[in-house]
């Protein structure tokens, strides 16, 4: 079955990444608008299969499938009723909500997901109910419960109930390369909108001193190279009745047709921890970046020292320890200060770091800019950069080989 689409989308973002997605949709060729929560947009079956597989920073793409006025749950259940269920639903599977109720009669969320659940089992009686609430208001964490399962989201507000239902599946972040994780993880979506909000380049060099698992080297070279981050996973769109397979293959194709090779990427992923390098080699190689990137288990002030002994222009980009979880406040404070203190020492490069404190930032003595601010792992941050400096002479040399650690 086709269902009435209504072609209103909704790129859903962590808060304060939504005019990076903006920027993202534009350079699709997609017009859309930066709102609270992510970028609202339309487009056909062909945009909701490529922006799934192309957007780096948005967390889901929603499809608005159904509004209308409801003050009582007899209203509800009527409109509801009335719904396409049966267009996103593969027989015998499952579903799960999310309900919002703000400034409404109807006011608690279990009941409406009660009757909401109730018009969705008329169409579909073999249908399995996944944990009706796991999922945050903001769309951008899930539990791990079956997140495999449809989700729909109902927000009722001011007596006004918007049904839609996702069209990616597990958040966008899971490219389904980093299968092994460091101590405190960085999110793919959050590494790409630093790289994308830096001003960074493909053709710059980039160090990540402290790269841990190394998501920024590997989203760094999938940006670089032209990878569409989804091109390894699944998504939601393909289970429902609607699917044109043949529009998913040729968007499918474009993109790896797209890929671009050339030149050497200068690009470097450094760590004290020779584990959580040797865990990097074996993500990137999974992403397919691993002779792009070369990654070195080396402290920080070593790789400081090879940016400061020459090397073209470039940018450190990296995500810190908060203090909160990870490191101490006076380790964290000299750290800062030998980020600055080595980029102030190399003509032409550049730092950008996500820190949840502005003092810590300060500590580097450089003049900093706010790109934005978001949350991650429930820490406020903010992604600063620096303005830029004079430029320098000579390649970037590391003693990290492609694809390897120093211990092979």
């Amino acid at each position: 079955m086709t269902p009435p689409i209504t072609n209103e989308l909704f790129a859903i973002t962590a808060p304060g990444l939504e005019s990076i997605a903006l920027g993202e949709l534009k350079r699709l060729g997609v017009k859309g608008k930066a709102e609270a929560g992510g970028v609202s947009y339309r487009g056909d079956a062909e945009i909701i299969y490529a922006t799934n597989l192309w957007l780096r920073t948005a967390s889901r793409i929603v499809l608005r499938i159904a509004r209308f006025h409801a003050s009582t749950f007899h209203e509800l259940e009527r409109r509801a009723k009335q719904v396409p269920w049966d267009a996103f639903l593969p027989a015998n599977s499952a579903v799960r909500l999310k309900v919002t109720c703000r400034k409404s009669r109807l006011y608690h969320s279990d009941a409406v997901a009660e009757r909401v659940l109730g018009a969705i089992a008329k169409v579909a009686p073999a249908i399995r109910i996944v944990d009706a609430q796991s999922v945050d208001a903001d769309g951008d964490h899930e539990a791990a419960t079956d997140a495999t399962a449809q989700l729909f989201i109902v927000r009722i507000v001011d007596d006004e109930c918007e049904i839609s239902a996702d069209s990616s599946g597990v958040l966008l972040h899971r490219r389904g390369y980093r299968q092994e994780i460091g101590k405190a993880p960085l999110r793919e979506t959050l590494a790409a909108a630093m790289l994308l909000a830096s001003g960074w380049r493909a053709g710059d060099a980039l160090v990540d001193p402290l790269c841990g698992s190394g998501t920024i080297p590997i989203e760094a070279a999938l940006l670089a190279r032209g990878m569409a981050p989804g091109i390894q996973r699944n998504f939601a769109f393909m289970d429902w009745a609607s699917f044109d397979q043949r529009v998913w293959e040729g968007v499918y194709d474009r993109a790896a047709a797209g890929a671009r090779e050339g030149d050497a990427l200068d690009i470097v992923g450094a760590d004290r921890d020779a584990g959580a390098v040797e865990a990097a080699v074996r993500n990137a190689e999974r992403a397919g970046v691993a002779k792009d990137i070369g990654f070195v288990s080396q402290p920080l002030s070593a790789t400081m020292h090879e940016i400061e002994a020459g090397g073209r222009p470039g940018w450190v980009i990296t995500n810190p320890p908060y203090g909160v979880r990870v490191g101490d406040p006076e380790g964290l404070r000299n750290l800062y200060a030998t980020l600055g203190s080595r980029v102030r020492s190399a003509p032409g490069w550049r730092v950008g770091v996500l820190t949840s404190d502005p003092a810590l930032s300060r500590q580097m003595g450089l003049p900093m800019r706010s790109r934005f601010s978001t949350s991650n792992g429930g820490i406020p941050v903010a992604f600063v950069t620096q303005e830029k400096n004079a430029a320098a002479k000579g390649p970037l040399r590391s003693r990290g080989v492609k694809g390897k650690t120093d211990g092979g």
